[in-house]
């Protein structure tokens, strides 16, 4: 669908989701520094991974329903953690980009929840998107993404205010109407490198620019 659309999309209320529910991001707490290097910023608002002072910085633009992110999250990602990450050398932004309105109450689901519980229950979601995911045949997403929600020890009640709240709708929304300004973003996953969004995904792509941008 057309990118404007999704955007407004991202704030109707759908009473399938639980009771009164925008579809946007929930406040939560964030590990990362805020940055402004050139062509991108990085916010506090932002969930992170990694060193907020490395030199390379990369941005992750995905969707929750996305089966590609679910195979990059699964492929990719782990080799960027383990040589990139986890050492130091890169910081790892991740930015949801609201496809259908069952990615922006994963997302707010997942930051209703503890900060380190934020990555895992991210992970989790792509992993069994076939038991939560609407574009599976999934018909019941409240309480699909209900019984996610709880294997990470929320509670129904939580689970229902997290879902109603509205307190960051502008958030998203903005988030994502800079993606498409700035990036002009129209997949997922999109990966931006120090400022430059990348043509190819894929690890040995991602491995080529990564190791150029540290010589530089």
């Amino acid at each position: 669908m057309p990118r404007r659309n999704w955007i407004i999309l991202a704030v109707v209320i759908v009473a399938a989701a639980a009771g009164a529910a925008g579809y946007v991001l929930h406040a939560g707490d964030v590990a990362s520094a805020a940055r402004a290097d050139g062509d991108f910023t990085v916010t506090p608002h932002d969930m992170t991974q990694g060193n907020p002072r490395a030199k390379v910085v990369m941005i992750e633009y995905a969707a929750p329903i996305c089966p590609h992110c679910a195979h990059f999250n699964a492929t990719v990602m782990p080799l960027l953690k383990k040589n990139y990450i986890d050492n130091g050398k890169m910081l790892y932004v991740f930015r949801v980009f609201p496809l259908q309105p069952a990615d922006g109450v994963a997302e707010k689901l997942a930051r209703c929840m503890p900060k380190d519980k934020y990555f895992p229950f991210m992970d989790q979601l792509f992993a069994n998107q076939k038991d939560w995911d609407p574009e599976y045949g999934v018909t019941d997403i409240r309480g699909a993404l209900l019984a996610q929600a709880q294997k990470q020890g929320m509670s129904e009640s939580k689970f229902d205010a997290c879902v109603a709240s509205t307190t960051e709708d502008a958030k998203i929304n903005q988030q994502a109407q800079d993606a498409v300004d700035r990036y002009k973003l129209d997949h997922t996953p999109t990966v931006i490198l120090n400022g430059t969004p990348q043509k190819d995904a894929s690890w040995d792509a991602l491995k080529a620019a990564i190791d150029t941008a540290l010589t530089k």
